[in-house]
């Protein structure tokens, strides 16, 4: 049997605008006369479209919600700006993913837990499951989203703070979740099917930065990336040089782009591999730090990640469906 034959808020304030990177929430109709506390919905800022979308998914017909990072924007160099600002100081919670991924903005994030409720909800991880950041004492790796299972965990704190917000809906959250990890779950028992197809000799993965780092440990891949684990990091000529000489050593013919990071680099080794006549071919481009376009499937959780294991599996030469796990990549959400 083939590989593939083998798959079976914001509107709760006037100047709070009502936005998601990822599925679209629909404000709920107000009373003219004094709003019932149980029916408002919840003003929730998130930070990344990967938190937005996993509030999305528990709490939808409770909350409005917007995601301040879109599709293709960089987390590591985000800055918040006024309408940020004056959003989440008006949110009635707000989440974001700390594990300094929003590097410019955790000073800011910081001030705003003493004045309400802000969740860093990465920061739930124990530092056991965490990988190291470089060098860096007691700093760690903060795509955890990468490896589907650790995002479950996370998924987990984020339901946590949505009932501790709304305890009236704590049974509907809760539910909620569970249903999502349920998701998240057949999404990991895909992409482990999916790739354990990929030939030895070609269970190398080369991205623009290092975001794969836990992906690669979840399904036995090494991750290479050009950059270091922040996009603020550079990669010299040096560093460009000692890849070249490696790709070719180890005769790897596909590297990836990625959505939300410059493909300088990359086409600096393909350059450089060609100077040596030997042939590196662009994989496709993978979600790293954002989702896909808004209203699109991959802008949700489980099409972002099922983009990337159905577009690295085939790259490598895994046999896996052309539209992915659920039959959807390339659609609507």
């Amino acid at each position: 049997m083939s590989g593939a034959a083998g798959y079976a808020l914001l509107g709760a304030r006037s100047s709070f605008a009502a936005e998601t990177t990822g599925t679209q929430m629909v404000p709920q109709n107000r009373s003219q006369t004094e709003p019932d506390p149980r029916s408002t919905p919840l003003a929730v800022v998130a930070t990344t479209g990967m938190i937005a979308d996993a509030v999305t998914q528990i709490a939808g017909p409770f909350v409005q919600v917007r995601g301040l990072m879109g599709s293709g924007v960089d987390p590591h160099s985000y800055r918040q700006t006024r309408s940020d600002i004056v959003a989440m100081v008006r949110a009635d919670l707000v989440l974001w993913h700390g594990l300094y991924l929003e590097a410019q903005m955790e000073e800011f994030l910081l001030k705003l837990g003493h004045r309400r409720a802000a969740v860093a909800v990465a920061e739930s991880l124990p530092a056991s499951v965490l990988m190291p950041y470089g060098q860096y004492e007691n700093r760690f790796d903060p795509h955890v989203w990468m490896a589907p299972m650790l995002w479950a965990d996370v998924i987990t704190a984020v339901e946590a703070a949505l009932i501790a917000a709304m305890p009236q809906h704590a049974e509907a959250l809760a539910q909620a979740a569970a249903r999502h990890r349920a998701e998240i779950a057949a999404l990991h028992g895909y992409a482990t099917a999916a790739l354990d197809q990929i030939p030895d000799a070609a269970r190398v993965l080369l991205t623009a930065h290092d975001a794969f780092g836990y992906f690669g440990r979840a399904y036995g891949l090494e991750v290479i990336g050009i950059q270091g684990i922040s996009t603020q990091s550079e990669a010299g000529l040096n560093r460009i040089g000692q890849l070249v000489d490696m790709l070719v050593a180890r005769d790897i013919r596909a590297v990836f782009v990625e959505s939300s990071v410059s493909d300088r680099n990359i086409r600096a080794l393909i350059e450089g591999c060609a100077a040596q006549g030997h042939r590196l071919a662009i994989g496709g481009e993978l979600f790293s730090d954002a989702m896909g376009p808004p209203g699109t499937y991959e802008a949700t959780y489980i099409g972002m990640l099922d983009h990337n294991i159905t577009t690295i599996a085939r790259a490598l030469g895994a046999d896996v469906p052309p539209r992915g796990m659920n039959g959807q990549l390339g659609g609507h959400a």
